[in-house]
């Protein structure tokens, strides 16, 4: 039984493959076109889908698409008859491009792919309740699900058991938590679907000074976690933008202007919104654990992406345990339709351990050779020593160990937004200036954005305040107190980016400023390789930790091809690149000519 999942159209395009209840492939759009979130057609996604399977189209048995347009635009049509006359120049551009594409789903997949059979159409949040449920490894759980909007669902709640996913009840738009935060990502001057995480990343340097302003003002939440929006701040449901002058007379000012320097305002919203939007989260599970009596937890949407939230879910709710879809947004979606059309609506038996989910570590997408990778660096005449995969471990510790940043291309390529050793850079978290070195002269990004460590999972205790695996890097947990530097008085009067100046722990470069990290735990079933080289590294230094952060630059989707890898290491400051079983040292490489100064181009204040 082959059945390919699709979503695209609003952000984070996806396809993936599932064959009978195994989950072959799945990949986001955006690592083939390199145009980051590209919300398109998944036309390359699909292919790489098929041929990883070494299938055609004529061998698949359905079609999953992820949600349902005439819903969805149903919604649009709606909200703007609600609001007329306002919105009208919002209406000339989105109506048109739903009558034009959009709404004919069946006529785009048969033309785009040739395909002429079943198509099965899940509500959004039913695929999302179906790719936080059935890849965990719980035979019986509640779920959450929370984003922007579907069709009309904002949040939804309810069981999964065995083949089944039965939500039980649901908040609609215009009330969005993920709206909500996305207003504020907007305001503080990032790209909406796309900066939430910094917004997130932002808030421990600031005070939440407006959180009794957003709650008198703009959302009324109940014990149960239930809320509602005072839509007369914000502009989404007809306007161009996401907030409108009260809301900009509410926090004394118009949006912070994009690229300009962050100010101690802007730390404060984040943080204000990111603690309302905890209360919101942890006040739903709460009530979902209270109806439901379920002892386990699933998550997915875009505010499952909030690991944050997800640590404190973990640490304050009476849950068992929590299992988060890695690939929470849309891009998972693709994968719950898949999954739906497999075990809900053909009635397939679904049977698992308990223990291990069926995700596979989310290594999903493309893989190259040796030989692929010789020949594109053979054509850039790169210089490189080829090395046996059992010495890479070793060799790639010594480089940590003596400071330097290597960038990590090995195996299948990751789902999901994060990179999870598969296409990462790497460093060492001992450094107390590695965070900003790689920031500015790797990444080219903001200094205020924290690193993730990848810790060996068996040693995850000893240096975090948590007592499971977290694979996925989607909790957030405390550093241990005995791993944390004495504060003085004069650092604890720092404000803003300057607590960066201050060494907080025996592992700083992955410290965020209150102490907190973002875990990947590394086992050595999925990824051997890169546990065997954290392992090394732990031998060589005595410390189980690295810095993880996904291979590309600010602006550019991670890297998918061995192409990318060097176009992004050439284009960069790191100092050397495994790729496959082939080290190269920046030093030694010929002069790379590359049509954008990506230093210029990513010039930060």
């Amino acid at each position: 039984m082959n059945i390919l999942g699709i979503s695209c159209f609003y952000h984070d395009s996806a396809a993936c493959l599932v064959q009978n209840d195994k989950i072959v492939a799945a990949a986001q759009e955006e690592r083939f076109t390199r145009k980051k979130h590209d919300q398109e057609f998944p036309e390359n996604a699909v292919k790489f889908c098929l041929n990883y399977a070494n299938l055609t189209v004529k061998d698949l048995d359905y079609v999953a698409f992820y949600d349902k347009p005439f819903l969805k635009f149903e919604r649009i049509l709606e909200t703007y008859l609600t609001y007329a006359p306002r919105g009208f120049r919002s209406y000339l551009i989105a109506v048109p491009l739903w009558l034009r594409r959009k709404l004919w789903i069946p006529d785009l997949i048969q033309n785009e792919l040739g395909y002429k059979g079943k198509l099965i159409y899940p509500e959004h949040h039913e695929s999302h309740a179906a790719s936080a449920f059935f890849p965990s490894p719980f035979q019986e759980a509640a779920f959450i699900t929370m984003d922007g909007v579907g069709e009309w669902t904002t949040t939804s709640y309810g069981i999964g058991k065995d083949n089944n996913v039965l939500i039980q009840a649901e908040l609609q738009f215009p009330h969005s938590l993920g709206l909500l935060y996305s207003a504020f990502t907007y305001y503080t001057g990032f790209k909406v679907n796309s900066g939430e995480y910094k917004v997130m990343g932002l808030a421990p340097y600031g005070e939440p000074k407006y959180v009794q302003t957003i709650l008198d003002n703009l959302i009324d939440i109940k014990e149960d976690g239930s809320f509602k929006l005072n839509m007369a701040y914000f502009n989404y449901c007809a306007g161009l933008t996401m907030t409108n002058g009260r809301f900009d007379k509410l926090f004394d000012g118009p949006p912070r202007k994009p690229e300009s320097k962050l100010t101690q305002r802007e730390m404060d919203l984040a943080r204000s919104i990111q603690v309302v939007t905890e209360e919101v989260m942890l006040k739903t599970a709460r009530h979902v654990h209270k109806e439901t009596g379920q002892k386990y937890l699933c998550l997915a949407g875009g505010v499952a992406l909030n690991c944050v939230g997800n640590g404190r879910i973990l640490r304050e709710v009476p849950f068992e345990d929590i299992w988060i879809q890695p690939a929470a947004g849309d891009a998972g979606g693709a994968l719950g339709a898949a999954l739906l059309a497999y075990y809900q609506y053909l009635g397939n038996e679904r049977t698992v351990t308990g223990k291990e989910d069926l995700q596979q570590g989310s290594y999903l997408g493309p893989e190259f050779s040796d030989s692929e990778i010789q020949k594109i660096l053979d054509e850039h005449k790169a210089v490189y020593t080829q090395m046996d995969y059992d010495d890479i471990p070793e060799k790639v510790s010594e480089l940590i160990a003596d400071q330097k940043v290597v960038g990590w291309f090995q195996g299948r390529m990751e789902f999901g937004p994060r990179a999870l050793g598969s296409r990462s850079i790497i460093g060492d978290a001992r450094s107390a200036k590695m965070q900003e070195v790689m920031n500015l002269k790797i990444k080219f990004r903001e200094s205020f954005r924290p690193f993730a460590p990848s810790i060996l999972a068996e040693r995850v205790s000893t240096h975090f305040e948590i007592d499971r695996e977290s694979p996925y890097m989607l909790l957030v947990a405390p550093v241990k107190e005995d791993k944390r530097k004495p504060v003085t008085n004069e650092e604890k009067q720092l404000f803003g980016t300057d607590k960066l100046k201050f060494v907080r722990s025996d592992i700083p470069a992955v410290t965020h400023v209150d102490y907190s990290a973002r875990i990947q735990t590394v086992n050595k079933k999925t990824n051997p390789l890169y546990y065997e080289m954290i392992s090394a590294v732990e031998a060589k230094t005595g410390c189980p930790v690295i810095i993880n952060t996904s291979f590309n630059v600010r602006g550019e989707p991670i890297v998918c091809t061995p192409m990318d890898a060097y176009k992004c290491f050439m284009r960069t400051n790191m100092d050397f690149l495994i790729m496959g079983k082939f080290l190269l040292d920046k030093e030694l490489q010929p002069e790379f000519h590359d049509e954008v100064d990506w230093q210029e181009e990513f010039e930060l204040d």
